[in-house]
Parts: structure tokens; C-alpha cells; sequence
């Protein structure tokens, strides 16, 4: 395994996928709307006063019913708005960054070989002397290093807009809870390898990236079953449920990295690009 051929290839595709209007402006725009418009607008309904009126303990004690002990313990001694900009932003809100490096790493997986074919540079790659591996290995790496920096940056813009945005109203620094940390550093990067894994297969057998796009877009049904879990009280983002759903993702990775890799064959791909 050359490491030196992996990195160079990685290097291309970073650089090709920047100079691509398709794949980089969904990574401006996504997290824009996640880590500033969504946060901001729902602390700023939250601070409302009618909505202050408006809620009642009845209200609280339904959604504190269906909570899990963790989460009780943290808005112990809370008032309702609060319990509400906690709850919300600081639980609820959790699985939608699990989306961000999905999303990321998906899009630039879809250029990989897909776009490769659109600006007709495909059968130039497919005669460099690498390795099918090799070439896999560093097109997965293209898309995971990027997707992994931008949602951990985006991470970092999610703790100022919460704290800055709900200070008034909490009175101090509040986030990051703590079952942040794992899905951040632990699921996010394990789920972004399993998009790549797949949206690279993927695009290696469609003609265009939006082709490879659209298709890989179906892995954030995933992210809503875990959205839809947490919603209605099923699961619950712990620390521990986070180290075991990370835990379970890299497995997969695993298995599926390794039938990829070795099903991956560049000759038949020259040979889908040609028909």
C-alpha cells in the first residue's frame, strides 16, 4: 500500500471537488441554516413573552413524561423557557448534526468517479499506476477528511451561536452537553465513512454526479429514524448510546469498507464509462 499515491490522489479530488460549484455550495448553505438560522430563530421564538404565557405547566409535565431520567436531572430547577431552548437545542437538535458530515461526505463522494466522467478525465485516473485499493483508499479519504473538518467546525459555530444566543436567558455557558462529544468525535466521523463507502460504489456505476447524488441522499432516512427515536422518546442520545451507535457503525464500516475494496475493479468501471 502506497501511501504516497493514496494522499496524491485525495489531494486531486479535494481540490477538484472546490472547484466544484455542485459540490460546494451545499457545504456553505447546510450548515449555515443548522448551526445559525435554525438555533438562532428558535431561541428567539422561545424568548418570545406570548409564548412565555402561552405555556403552561401541563404542557411541561407531557414532554417532561416522556423523558429519560439523564435529561430530567439536567432542567431540574429550570424555568419553562429554559427547559425548552435545553431541551430543544441542546437534546433534540443533536441528531440533525449527525446529517452535516452524511451530507458532506456523500457529496463529495458523488463526484469522486461520477464527476470524473462529466469532465472526461475518467480513463486518465484509470491508468495511473495504482492500485484499485489505493485508488479507493484515497477517494474515501478525499471525501472523509473534508466532511470531518467542516462538521467539527460547524460544531464549534453551534457552541458560540447556543451560548451567545440563549445567554440572556440561561445566564451562562451551557453548551456543550456532554453526550455531544461522542456523537461528534466518535458517530459523526464512523457515519460519514459509511456514506463514503457506499456513494462511492454508487457513483462508480452512474454516468453523473447528480445521478450518484440523489441516490446516496436516501442514507439520511437513517439520521431521521435516530431524529423520529429520540422525538417520541424511544432513544435517547446518552453518552453511553452514543459510544455503542459509534461502536456499531464502525463495524459496519469495517465489513463494508473491505467487501468494497475488494469488489471495487477499475477495469469495469473504464468499461461502464465507455458504454
Amino acid at each position: 500500500m502506497n501511501w504516497k499515491k493514496i494522499i496524491a490522489i485525495a489531494k486531486k479530488d479535494i481540490k477538484e471537488a472546490t472547484q466544484n460549484k455542485s459540490v460546494w455550495l451545499p457545504i456553505l448553505i447546510v450548515p449555515l441554516i443548522f448551526v445559525v438560522v435554525m438555533p438562532l430563530m428558535m431561541i428567539l421564538i422561545f424568548k418570545n413573552p406570548e409564548l412565555s404565557k402561552s405555556m403552561n405547566n401541563t404542557d411541561i409535565e407531557q414532554l417532561m413524561s416522556v423523558l429519560p431520567e439523564f435529561m430530567k436531572a439536567h432542567v431540574a430547577g429550570m424555568n419553562e423557557i429554559q427547559t425548552m431552548i435545553v431541551l430543544m437545542l441542546g437534546y433534540f437538535f443533536a441528531p440533525f448534526f449527525l446529517m452535516l458530515p452524511l451530507m458532506f461526505s456523500t457529496t463529495i463522494a458523488a463526484e469522486s468517479f461520477a464527476g470524473e466522467r462529466e469532465r472526461k478525465t475518467i480513463e486518465a485516473l484509470l491508468y495511473t499506476p495504482v492500485s484499485d485499493a489505493e485508488m479507493f483508499i484515497g477517494k474515501a479519504l478525499a471525501s472523509l477528511i473534508p466532511a470531518v473538518g467542516i462538521s467539527w467546525a460547524s460544531f464549534l459555530g453551534y457552541i458560540i451561536v447556543l451560548n451567545a444566543g440563549a445567554y440572556s436567558v440561561i445566564g451562562r455557558i451551557w453548551f456543550p452537553l456532554t453526550n455531544w462529544y461522542p456523537l461528534i468525535f466518535w458517530v459523526s466521523p464512523a457515519i460519514s465513512l459509511l456514506g463514503i463507502a457506499i456513494t462511492v460504489l454508487i457513483s462508480a456505476k452512474v454516468q453523473t454526479f447528480m445521478g450518484a447524488y440523489q441516490t446516496s441522499a436516501s442514507l439520511v432516512v437513517l439520521v431521521l429514524g435516530i431524529l423520529a427515536g429520540q422525538a417520541t422518546g424511544i432513544l435517547a442520545l446518552s453518552v453511553s448510546v452514543g459510544l455503542i451507535m459509534g461502536l456499531v457503525l464502525w463495524l459496519v464500516d469495517a465489513v463494508l469498507l473491505y467487501l468494497a475494496i475488494r469488489s471495487f475493479n477499475r477495469y469495469q468501471l473504464l468499461q461502464t464509462s465507455a458504454a
